[in-house]
């Protein structure tokens, strides 16, 4: 029976139970069903904000795929890094060599006389430890490196060997010119004095006041500062002839080779081979397609439409999504359309005009579009295409993936001379030259006026060319010279740059997008925060309600007793 005696306002003090009160009626799963079914729109805000939390996951993945795709492209984005060269020798003990992109496939014959070496200066006596001094009284020290003097003064009375040389090594008239060491002859240590620089110049003098335990006399010349001697190609004539560098790393003798001399024998010729690694540059090839397809695998796995019911089609995710439709979109023009600055191929007479290679599709890359293909929308490769482009021409090759900014003219009225990078944009720009009789008069650069200084003109800024400069080689006066410029980008800088943008973090297309839908997820969790408000104050205003009800029904319950019993006190 239930107890009258109950407050209403610890009925609705949102700690009761309502189960066995009043006449038994289970009011907490009538009041929890009621507030179930109020709260339908929470459960619909909090799927629908799942829907732009996961629409966001999938952007930063698919900005992640991007982000690996752009680190992949910047290591392959100029042509020493695409362009591999190998470099062989007939005797690798006395030669070695690499080659970059600029080198010619050729053959080379090294005769190497002597190798470049640095002086060395020796004491003849020595002391005992390299704690014992080798300084009597404060004194002065001068070297003669390469013809000028080093002079290190006051050297206090009492340093010891050691102590010499750190003061040498450490002194910064020295840095890059004299070094000091010790040698151990088993008995005693001797002082050494290095001069730094290799070569026929850079003799080492040692002179001193008193003081000094070893004196200019002291020194032996133990090692005599001499120039490497080559010869190439039997170039210079004569035994004793010799081409001389300064070093043993041999920069600009054989254009694009740097060659590491080892072993001296002026008797012998040795060969260096240089050759084009086409399996290197398929491997990079096959490296672009992987790491592109990645990306439209990703892209085709967000967007694409299941039809399998043809009733009732269901897209995925990001079925109809603009920004990466955009971004899918950009990202294969780049590779359908031909390179920047690059020109079709034509031939006319015995002239040549355009770049061998102009498109991607020429290598053998191409789009899958066979709907019913595992591959359909991914790149694919036809080696064979490749191959018979590397055996043509691999340099053209390269530079569809890796030309850098490479200028190019295809005039021999005047040449390519620079541009500033990131603002000239890479293009191909025709060229209008107009002289009279104080020089250039009138420039253009794609019809717009450009800069005049001398015989140089500029791109003008707020143009695609702004930056460009090129000089005028055809000085003839009075003439109009027309022509066409380059700049080269290569698809694998032009794809890392348009990654660059698009993967940007203040004005990227997913981060814009990850922005916009913060915003949605920020509004529905303020409609859940107020609709869950309103369900709290809902369930309240049920319990508030439903406890009254409960009470009445209780004091109806007990007169309802009291008039049984009374009933039946006048039955009997």
């Amino acid at each position: 029976m239930a107890d009258s005696s109950v407050s209403v306002s610890s009925l609705t003090s949102g700690q009761i139970n309502f189960t066995g009160l009043g006449n038994g009626t289970d009011f907490d799963t009538l009041i929890d069903g009621l507030v179930k079914a109020e709260s339908v729109h929470i459960t619909r805000l909090t799927s629908w904000k799942q829907e732009w939390t996961d629409k966001v996951t999938q952007f930063q993945a698919l900005n992640t795929k991007m982000l690996s795709l752009k680190t992949t492209l910047d290591s392959m984005d100029t042509m020493d890094s695409f362009m591999v060269k190998a470099v062989s020798t007939s005797d690798s003990s006395a030669l070695s060599a690499t080659a970059d992109s600029t080198a010619q496939v050729a053959t080379h014959s090294i005769i190497i006389g002597q190798l470049a070496q640095n002086d060395i200066q020796t004491t003849s006596s020595g002391v005992s430890t390299l704690t014992s001094s080798v300084v009597t009284s404060n004194t002065n020290i001068t070297f003669t490196y390469a013809g000028s003097n080093i002079v290190l003064s006051n050297i206090s009375a009492g340093t010891t060997l050691t102590g010499l040389v750190n003061y040498i090594n450490n002194n910064a008239l020295c840095s890059g010119k004299i070094k000091a060491t010790t040698i151990f002859d088993g008995s005693v240590y001797h002082l050494q004095i290095y001069g730094m620089g290799q070569g026929d110049a850079n003799q080492v003098e040692i002179s001193s006041t008193g003081g000094f335990a070893f004196q200019s006399g002291d020194f032996v010349n133990t090692q005599n500062a001499q120039s490497a001697h080559i010869k190439v190609d039997g170039y210079p004539l004569g035994a004793s002839s010799w081409l001389s560098r300064d070093s043993n790393t041999v920069t600009d003798m054989v254009p694009g080779v740097t060659m590491n001399l080892k072993q001296a024998n002026s008797n012998a010729s040795m060969l260096i081979g240089v050759s084009t690694d086409t399996d290197a540059i398929k491997a990079n090839i096959k490296t672009f397609v992987a790491q592109v397809n990645e990306v439209r695998s990703l892209i085709s796995t967000l967007t694409k439409v299941d039809t399998t019911k043809t009733d009732n089609p269901v897209g995925s995710i990001l079925t109809g999504n603009y920004g990466v439709q955009m971004i899918s979109t950009q990202l294969k023009d780049i590779i359908a359309d031909k390179g920047l600055g690059f020109n079709y191929y034509a031939v006319s007479g015995n002239t040549i005009t355009g770049d061998y290679f102009s498109s991607l599709s020429q290598l053998g890359i191409s789009t899958d579009a066979d709907q019913g293909s595992a591959t359909n929308g991914l790149l694919i490769l036809d080696e064979e295409s490749l191959n018979s482009a590397l055996a043509s021409n691999p340099d053209s090759v390269a530079k569809l993936f890796a030309a850098d900014y490479l200028g190019e003219s295809d005039s021999q009225n005047f040449t390519y001379l620079a541009h500033i990078g990131g603002t000239t944009k890479p293009g191909s720009y025709e060229v209008s030259i107009i002289t009279s009789g104080a020089g250039i008069s009138s420039a253009t650069i794609n019809g717009h006026p450009a800069g005049i200084d001398g015989w140089r003109i500029t791109g003008a800024y707020g143009q695609d060319e702004a930056g460009l400069v090129i000089q005028l080689d055809n000085k003839t006066l009075n003439s109009t010279m027309t022509g066409r410029v380059n700049l080269k980008q290569g698809k694998a800088g032009e794809m890392s740059a348009k990654l660059k943008a698009l993967t940007s973090t203040t004005d990227g297309p997913l981060h814009i997008l990850q922005e916009n839908y913060g915003d949605i997820t920020k509004s529905i969790d303020d409609k859940i925060d107020r609709e869950t408000t309103r369900i709290a104050t809902y369930k309240a205003m049920l319990k508030e309600k439903f406890s009254r009800l409960d009470t009445l029904l209780g004091t109806l319950n007990q007169q309802q007793t009291q008039l049984t019993s009374s009933i039946a006190q006048l039955t009997a």
